[in-house]
């Protein structure tokens, strides 16, 4: 309302002009406004999850929610009327990357980004920002509407995810190159076979006054007996070795190699352990868990050129089902192995198990050390932890459960014989059924056993070799143990219900598959030489 008084020219009151508007549509509209106002402030302020805030258009802070305050670390008295580029590190504002934002977002209507930003304690932290102009109605920049949304979780979610997705590939490209291993060292074992025992037939046809002769003849043994070796590195890291667990004392296992790494090592590395003096047997293969001391003692000394000491030394683990893992619930005891050498950095050690990965000089090292160690430990239900640091050394722990029953000797294969008393072609006068798939082993351990003076059978197959054990009567029978059409532990077992007093042998590069009944069996480990096969056939002969 609007109400006038209106006089005449002297001045006197006439009256009252008034004049009455209808405002209820512009003061309801007025009211809405700043309950949405309000509402909006609300708003803001009670988000706290996001960092929402006003810049002018210099980009200096006129406004801030309790969010930024949460995640930012200031009051508003302390950011309000500061440039926003202290949210930024040093080398960001050295390269203009916070006006660079507010150009970017003005030029093309919005900016958003994900960075490391700064909190006013000076820590960092992962954001995803963005950036919007703000302008009146007649297009004028007031400025700019910034929102900070920490995201430090996220981005590790994210690279814990990618680390296991890399973890899974690696594990499946392990299992792959761990069969491929395994079938190529199977066939290497059965090359071997033939190369070592042909060599040794060999030996009595060369001429014994031809010096080059016999240096080639021996290079080629040494060469093959190396090849041996490389294929039980192979399948030890392929998990395929055939192992013989048994209950061994540390203490004594270190004991008796102390003389042989002393040796291996050399006079600049000194040698410690420690251990307690109550402390369980663990469960191992002895060969292995020994090739497994060496190969990290090796890599120790690698690690200290100029010099250094490595300790070895042992304590009790309890795993329970909470923290397991990798490792079944039970009694644990772990092997340390610690050097004082150069350490290694976060990547180094993260691929440190890695087949083939070796920080040493070409020539110097085949990479397989530690995955043997690893493939040994897992496949004998325990694990392998590495811990370093670059200048402070590295230690390597080998986890395997732990027994209290004392250790006992492990029954050899065969018993060893003095076979210096046995003509090279005397008669043993053995019949022997030899059963094999590979033309070649078949027909190298036939010359061997020939040579031995066996009288020998062949068959090419399991099926073949029951047919001539229901026409012949055979002392010994001695079969491979992969085959196609039936392998070895099946021949085996229908052979004791058939002929039970027939000697079986099973002879394999290859664990494969063997159950609980190859530990009551006979073994002949390929590749083999002239020496073991003696061995055997004396043991049977003598057992006859």
């Amino acid at each position: 309302m609007v109400i006038d008084a209106i006089r005449d020219v002297s001045g006197a009151l006439l009256g009252f002009a008034k004049i009455t508007r209808d405002r209820t549509e512009q003061h309801e509209t007025e009211q809405a406004l700043r309950r949405s106002e309000q509402h909006f402030r609300l708003l803001v302020n009670g988000v706290t999850d996001y960092a929402l805030y006003m810049l002018d258009p210099e980009g200096n802070v006129t406004s801030w929610n309790p969010g930024a305050e949460r995640i930012k670390g200031y009051c508003p008295e302390e950011i309000i009327g500061r440039r926003f580029d202290c949210f930024y590190g040093e080398d960001d504002r050295q390269a203009g990357i916070p006006q660079r934002s507010l150009d970017t977002a003005l030029a093309e209507g919005r900016y958003e980004e994900e960075r490391q930003q700064m909190r006013k304690d000076g820590s960092r932290f992962w954001a995803n920002i963005v950036i919007d102009p703000v302008f009146d109605e007649s297009g004028k920049l007031l400025g700019f509407a910034k929102i900070t949304r920490d995201i430090t979780d996220k981005r590790r979610a994210q690279e814990e995810l990618e680390r296991a997705r890399d973890e899974l590939i690696q594990s499946q490209k392990m299992e792959s190159l761990g069969q491929l291993t395994g079938g190529v060292a199977h066939d290497f074992n059965n090359l071997l076979t033939v190369i070592l025992g042909g060599l040794q037939l060999l030996e009595r046809q060369l001429p014994r006054d031809n010096e080059k002769v016999q240096t080639i003849w021996r290079n080629a043994l040494e060469a093959t007996r190396r090849g041996a070796q490389l294929t039980q590195r192979m399948l030890a890291f392929a998990r395929k070795q055939r192992l013989f667990p048994q209950p061994i004392q540390l203490p004594v296992l270190l004991r008796d190699m102390s003389e042989l790494l002393v040796s291996s090592l050399g006079p600049t590395i000194s040698l410690e352990t420690r251990f307690p003096l109550q402390l369980d047997c663990v469960m191992s293969d002895q060969n292995q868990l020994e090739l497994a001391i060496i190969n990290l003692a090796t890599n120790a000394r690698d690690a200290m050129p100029s010099g250094g000491s490595i300790t070895f030394s042992a304590r009790h683990e309890l795993v329970d089902a909470e923290q397991g893992g990798k490792l079944a619930p039970g009694n644990y005891v772990c092997l340390a192995v610690t050097d004082s050498g150069q350490g290694m950095d976060e990547e180094t050690l993260r691929r440190a198990a890695e087949p083939f990965f070796t920080t040493k000089a070409t020539g110097k090292g085949t990479g397989l050390g530690l995955s043997i160690v690893h493939g040994l430990a897992q496949q004998q239900g325990g694990a392998l932890q590495l811990r370093s640091s670059p200048g402070l050394g590295t230690t390597v722990e080998i986890w395997l459960p732990a027994v209290k029953a004392k250790p006992e000797p492990e029954a050899p294969a065969y018993a060893p014989q003095d076979t210096a008393q046995v003509e090279p072609n005397g008669p043993l006068g053995l019949r022997v059924l030899v059963v094999d798939d590979d033309a070649l082993v078949l027909a190298g351990t036939s010359a061997l056993l020939a040579d031995l003076g066996c009288q020998v059978a062949r068959s090419d197959s399991a099926r073949a070799a029951l047919l001539l054990l229901e026409q012949s009567t055979y002392d010994l029978m001695i079969t491979d143990f992969a085959m196609p059409d039936m392998d070895g532990m099946l021949l085996i077992e229908q052979v004791r219900q058939s002929h039970p007093a027939l000697t079986c042998v099973l002879t394999t590069g290859y664990a494969g598959r063997l159950d609980s009944l190859a530990d009551s069996l006979l073994r002949l480990p390929k590749p083999f030489d002239r020496d073991q096969l003696l061995a055997l056939l004396l043991q049977v002969k003598h057992a006859g």
